[in-house]
């Protein structure tokens, strides 16, 4: 939307619908989640974000908008001016590569190289839900896109239900944050209120203000997450921590706070890092074991095990008695404790003459 505000729109009849398209077609793997248990965990944000997809959407896209605007569009109003194909194309393409880079932003990962690599790409920049890029952005399109009563309405209910995640997190937002949030909010309406007469081209670069200083933050928290991964590195050197790899993913509302993991050989080790801090890092007590052994090598062949497996990124199990069996949990320190969209992970049972005789 802020795209579209910031003057795409008006390349070519359809330009907005396409930029709308784009930007949310690589999320058409959201349906793998009616699949098997953790099918969606193992297939999102592969193939319909990887770079053959990447390539292809915009072509698709285009040729189903040049096709609604002959046989349907032009037929409802023949005098219209007729999309145009080749700025369609490059709007989706802006659009859907858009998509990808928001999801790379985060610490869920995201498999750029799809279908040609497995491989998983972490940000670790934004959180997953980031108020800030919401406010800017969204801030940019409402100057736009709320001339009506209607949709000043729409924009009011948006504004509360985003507002609502904010206010029934303040145990994880900070104080200053919501009071930032509430500030940005009645800043854009007031501008909104002084921008009331403004010819489109000042809303344009209103807008074209909003996505460039959104994309300033990226970069920054991007820079900063490297910075802060380095830190840390350093930091549980001195602790005579040798770390194998290190997460410094953000926390909610807060860019100067972020959670750690530090993996090692056999052990991950968790904390915090506070930029305005002195240590930055702290690191909790008590380090959680890698997984390994005969419990593992033999829950993992579950086949709901093995397509969580290709999601996580540190996986953890954990082994409990259970009616003469031993069930084993799987869950990703990233994510531990928490039991939101199936991140928990699968419990395999196994038999305890299994576990027992493998040595675990």
């Amino acid at each position: 939307m802020a795209l579209a505000a910031a003057g795409l729109r008006r390349a070519t009849p359809l330009a907005a619908t396409g930029l709308f398209l784009g930007a949310n077609a690589p999320d058409v793997d959201v349906f793998s989640g009616f699949a098997a248990y953790y099918e969606s965990l193992a297939f999102r944000r592969g193939w319909t974000h990887g770079v053959l997809a990447l390539a292809l959407w915009p072509f698709v896209l285009t040729g189903v908008l040049l096709l609604w605007d002959r046989y349907v569009r032009l037929k409802r109003k023949p005098d219209a001016a007729p999309a145009r194909a080749g700025p369609l194309l490059a709007l989706t393409a802006i659009a859907v590569v858009s998509h990808p880079t928001l999801d790379w932003l985060n610490n869920y990962g995201l498999r750029w190289l799809m279908p040609f690599s497995g491989r998983w790409f972490y940000g670790d920049a934004l959180f997953v839900i980031d108020p800030w890029v919401w406010l800017v952005l969204g801030g940019a399109a409402f100057l736009t896109f709320s001339q009506s009563r209607l949709a000043r309405v729409r924009w009011a209910v948006f504004s509360v239900l985003a507002s609502v995640l904010i206010f029934a997190n303040t145990e994880l937002v900070p104080t200053a944050s919501v009071l930032l949030w509430l500030g940005g909010l009645a800043a854009f309406v007031a501008a909104r209120w002084w921008l009331r007469d403004a010819p489109p081209v000042m809303l344009e670069r209103a807008a074209q203000a909003g996505i460039a200083v959104t994309a300033v933050y990226m970069v920054t928290m991007v820079a900063a997450s490297a910075v802060a991964r380095s830190d840390v590195r350093v930091a549980a050197a001195a602790q005579g921590i040798v770390a194998e790899d290190v997460m410094v993913a953000p926390v909610p509302a807060d860019p100067f706070r972020g959670q750690v993991i530090v993996m090692t050989r056999d052990e991950y080790y968790t904390g915090r890092f506070d930029w305005l801090a002195e240590p930055r890092l702290r690191l909790d007590a008590e380090s959680i074991p890698r997984p390994r052994g005969t419990a593992f090598e033999l829950a993992s062949q579950d086949a709901a095990a093995r397509r969580f497996l290709v999601w996580s990124r540190y996986p953890v199990i954990e082994l409990t008695p259970d009616r003469g069996a031993i069930r084993v949990t799987f869950t990703d320190v990233r994510y531990r404790g928490q039991n939101q969209n199936r991140l928990e992970g699968p419990k395999v049972f196994l038999p305890a003459s299994a576990v027992e005789s493998g040595g675990d």
